[in-house]
């Protein structure tokens, strides 16, 4: 099948050299495009294609920051080779590479794949930040302490996590009842409870130590925005609320990392991809809009 994302150029969204360069870059865009513990829908280890192409048709001026995230350099990494792993050898692979990456001072971000990416990127964060929330949003609360046979599993993604992290789960609305024994409610905003409640996003900040984590499984949102994952889960968040969250997390708390995860792109329905690209790069715009008014204060 030919190839529907095929790239103008080498680096993230299109930028030019300048901005592409490992030293000069204040971002590092890493891809592990795995999808071998999925068990509905399939394709997320196809999402990071997908993702650069929606990238590079993206205007680069954030209207709501005033800025240019780019500017600040984002540094595009070989994606893992994990595709034929097992579950176990790729949260290996993936613990190692972010250790590795945690050195350089970086701001790293990741893109799946599916859920159980993010297993061995938090092992390495929660060894090098020794009180570190991370904050979840998602439409299922992954808690399984193992499924089908492995603990490394998609339904398991924040399950060791959350033995060693401070978890704030939020937009769930799917999980299985086994799972109901894990879940510690005063930290997780199921979205039934939420929707109409304009209160819960300070709540769930104030629950927040100084350094967060954000890992984003793109079915938190609603699946009239995002059908294109492995299980688009009716009654989901929408846009906007969805932004506001993370912009207020950006700026009260100092954001490690993150990651965007289970994009599993529909060639005939772009419009999925072009979302997750405006969310990546307004994840960016948040981080840097913090940076930027600390350094004028300073």
């Amino acid at each position: 099948m030919k190839n529907p994302y095929k790239l103008s150029t080498k680096t993230y969204a299109g930028i030019p050299n300048e901005f592409a360069q490992l030293k000069k870059s204040a971002v590092v865009l890493t891809s592990i495009p795995y999808d071998g513990t999925s068990t509905w829908g399939k394709g997320a280890d196809k999402g990071f294609d997908a993702f650069l192409f929606a990238s590079e048709n993206m205007e680069l001026y954030d209207i709501e920051t005033e800025s240019e995230p780019y500017r600040h350099g984002v540094f595009l990494e070989k994606p893992l080779s994990v595709k034929k792993d097992t579950p176990e050898q790729m949260v290996k692979k993936v613990y190692k590479k972010t250790t590795e990456l945690l050195a350089s001072g970086k701001l790293l971000t990741f893109f799946g794949g599916e859920h159980s990416v993010s297993i061995g990127v938090l092992r390495a964060y929660a060894e090098k930040y020794k009180n570190l929330t991370v904050v979840q949003l998602d439409a299922h609360t992954d808690l399984r302490q193992s499924y089908h046979g492995s603990k490394y599993n998609h339904a398991c993604a924040v399950a060791e996590a959350q033995r060693n992290c401070n978890l704030i789960q939020v937009g769930i609305r799917s999980m299985d009842k086994s799972e109901m024994e894990y879940v510690e409610e005063d930290k997780c905003y199921f979205a039934h409870n939420i929707q109409d409640n304009d209160y819960w996003m300070e709540e769930s900040i104030k629950k927040m130590t100084e350094n967060v984590y954000i890992t984003l499984d793109l079915d938190v949102l609603d699946s009239s925005l995002m059908p294109s994952t492995g299980t688009p889960e009716p009654g989901g968040l929408e846009w906007y609320p969805v932004l506001q969250y993370l912009r207020m997390i950006f700026n009260r708390k100092r954001v490690v990392g993150f990651d965007i995860v289970e994009l599993a792109p529909n060639p005939h329905n772009p419009a999925p991809d072009f979302l997750t690209a405006k969310l990546y790069y307004k994840m960016l715009a948040y981080y840097f809009e913090k940076k930027s008014r600390r350094n004028k204060d300073e």
